[in-house]
């Protein structure tokens, strides 16, 4: 698996790399250092309160007391920093994620009955904001050919999802079996007991179909504050492109990371994307592939003083626990 990953992960940034060169790394990074520190610092700071969105989301599936907001907020956080600094999978930042929400005391079963249910609520809400991205393509730009066999692609992408999305759904209402192993690998060591209390929990969550509900509107409202954000990156460094143009332009661009799940932190995948749907609406490559560098600069800014405080945290219930007792 881990020789998996390295080979992945250096394909990825062989492929970033050479998209970088062969539109001249000269323009890319003159762009992207052209935002300067007080410019960057909004970028990040605008990224931050998506947090607040997706942490809610997460929070709001509870069907019970578990801490509080904020509790979930920080857990998300971890989740996101994992997936995007560490060269990890996303798979890895989700189940680190359940394990940063039981560190902060939510019940083991609970979080990761309610991490299920977000990603299901969160993969519903991207499917409609991936749609409205196809639809603003359709609209908004020129149709040829390239662009014509880009919205089947996307359209019947946007199909397999749905399937994909019900499928999961029905495995959690009626699957406990599989849900039981999913979890497994969320947690590693979790015996029978613990799966049979994950399948009551996601029981009691989805006996509220308002909390699903409302987990969706919040994850749809977060991906598109997530485009504005990106919009206002694209216009400090010199880019003239409507929030439509960038909104379209990010819901594809992560519809096609989603799709490459595996790969540790869409290497390569995220930077192909841009440089093919920006100048789809007048955006030149050179400044989608440096709003590209500088989402990972961000995500570094931002992922590596959580990870730092997450990794104190955990020393801190080490050292509470104490050294364990002989066998």
């Amino acid at each position: 698996m881990k020789l998996r990953l390295i080979i992945c992960a250096a394909m990825g940034a062989a492929l970033a790399l050479y998209l970088v060169m062969y539109v001249g790394w000269r323009a890319v990074f003159s762009a992207a250092f052209g935002i300067g520190w007080g410019g960057f610092t909004i970028f990040c700071l605008c990224s931050l309160g998506l947090f607040v969105l997706l942490g809610a989301a997460w929070y709001v599936l509870m069907p019970g007391p578990a801490g509080g907001a904020w509790v979930f907020v920080r857990a998300r956080m971890v989740r996101d920093s994992v997936a995007e600094v560490l060269p990890l999978s996303q798979l890895g930042g989700i189940a680190l994620g359940v394990r940063a929400a039981i560190l902060q005391g939510v019940g083991s079963p609970l979080a990761c009955a309610a991490m299920i249910v977000d990603v299901t609520t969160e993969m519903v809400a991207q499917i409609a904001y991936a749609a409205l991205g196809v639809a603003i393509l359709k609209a908004r730009v020129a149709q040829s050919p390239t662009v014509a066999s880009l919205t089947t692609a996307c359209l019947a992408g946007l199909l397999l999802a749905t399937v994909a999305a019900g499928l999961f759904l029905a495995v959690q209402r009626h699957g406990q079996r599989v849900t039981g192993k999913v979890s497994a690998l969320l947690l590693r060591h979790a015996g029978q007991q613990f799966s049979a209390g994950v399948g009551a929990a996601l029981a009691a969550i989805y006996r509220s179909p308002a909390r699903v509900a409302l987990s969706v509107a919040l994850h749809f409202a977060a991906w598109l504050l997530s485009a504005v954000a990106v919009w206002l990156g694209f216009r400090l460094i010199g880019a003239q492109v409507t929030v439509v143009s960038v909104l379209a332009i990010e819901s594809l661009v992560y519809a096609i990371r989603s799709a490459a799940v595996l790969i540790p932190n869409a290497l390569g995948v995220q930077e192909a994307a841009y440089a093919f749907l920006a100048p789809l609406f007048g955006v030149g490559p050179e400044l989608a592939l440096a709003v590209s560098v500088l989402k990972r600069a961000r995500d570094i800014a931002i992922g590596v003083p959580v990870l730092l405080m997450w990794q104190a945290a955990e020393g801190r219930q080490a050292l509470a626990r104490g050294p364990a007792a002989p066998e």
